[in-house]
């Protein structure tokens, strides 16, 4: 990823509460999307606003509904803002509202020399509000190169928001951007992951991520081409998620990240689009995965 930032660039904000991946918070919100008359508009609302949101005829768990964001705004009811302190010991950064920035329909996440509370580095990280299921998960971006440093699109749920740790990766260890790990966590156990090759490399070009979740089996894409299966029941995860991006860096997870050193630069993370698209729904833009894949 180039380290040109766009000099229009403002910070974008969230809500003020606590969030992270391992330190998340619950937020339920209710879309009732079809909209009725009289006595049955009222009892569909009652019902949302008891139950929550519900499963389509799709899904066996609860999803928020399908969304495209090709980032020509913020929208501050679908994304949070990380700001204020650190995913644990491990993390050299403290995430930062002023690390994530929007401009010219491009969403930036920075990662930087700056002195945020006890550590020397800031970082930035964004995370949606409400939780989704079964579907398609599609993100175009790009990423800078750097040795110690994670650049990743994933999705979340853990035990601050009261559930169990499911989790499903595209993580770039900018040591070597030839490659993305995939991987999955499901109760809090990995073990799933799989380097697949991105050709051209993802510091070079703007590439193609995606997943596709079931019930029955998961999936990874890189710009279009399958590169990882699950199958096996066991894991395979079954609680809605939150969608993440985030930039940082570890002193400590040499063996993983590679040696970190202060890069002299910011580093960054640009995304261009997110999409999910649920399952059984119709592909929202014409070069989604959703539009042909069975």
């Amino acid at each position: 990823m180039n380290a040109d930032p766009k000099s229009t660039s403002t910070p974008a904000t969230g809500a003020p509460a606590t969030g992270g991946r391992p330190f998340t918070r619950s937020i339920r919100q209710w879309n009732l999307r079809q909209l009725c008359s009289g006595g049955a508009f009222l009892l569909a609302a009652l019902g949302s606003l008891i139950a929550g949101p519900t499963p389509s005829r799709s899904q066996d768990i609860p999803t928020a509904p399908s969304f495209v964001d090709d980032f020509t705004s913020f929208d501050r009811a679908r994304w949070y803002v990380s700001d204020g302190w650190t995913n644990g010991n491990y993390q050299n950064c403290t995430w930062s509202k002023k690390q994530v920035k929007l401009s010219d329909g491009m969403l930036t996440l920075g990662f930087e020399k700056r002195k945020a509370k006890d550590r020397d580095f800031a970082c930035g990280e964004i995370q949606t509000k409400q939780r989704f299921g079964y579907g398609t998960y599609e993100a175009r971006m790009k990423t800078d190169a750097g040795s110690g440093i994670n650049a990743s699109f994933f999705s979340y749920i853990g035990p601050t928001d009261k559930q169990p740790w499911d989790e499903i990766d595209f993580e770039v260890l900018t040591k070597d951007t030839s490659k993305v790990q995939v991987n999955a966590y499901i109760a809090g156990k990995g073990n799933n992951e799989k380097l697949v090759d991105v050709a051209g490399g993802a510091d070079k070009a703007f590439n193609d991520y995606a997943f596709v979740w079931e019930k029955d089996r998961l999936r990874w894409y890189v710009n279009g081409q399958l590169v990882n299966t699950i199958t096996d029941p066991a894991k395979l995860p079954s609680h809605a998620q939150k969608i993440f991006f985030s930039l940082w860096g570890s002193d400590t997870m040499k063996g993983w990240l590679g040696p970190f050193s202060d890069p002299g630069r910011k580093l960054t993370l640009q995304v261009d689009r997110l999409a999910f698209t649920a399952l059984g729904e119709p592909c929202q833009f014409p070069e989604s995965l959703a539009c042909g894949i069975k």
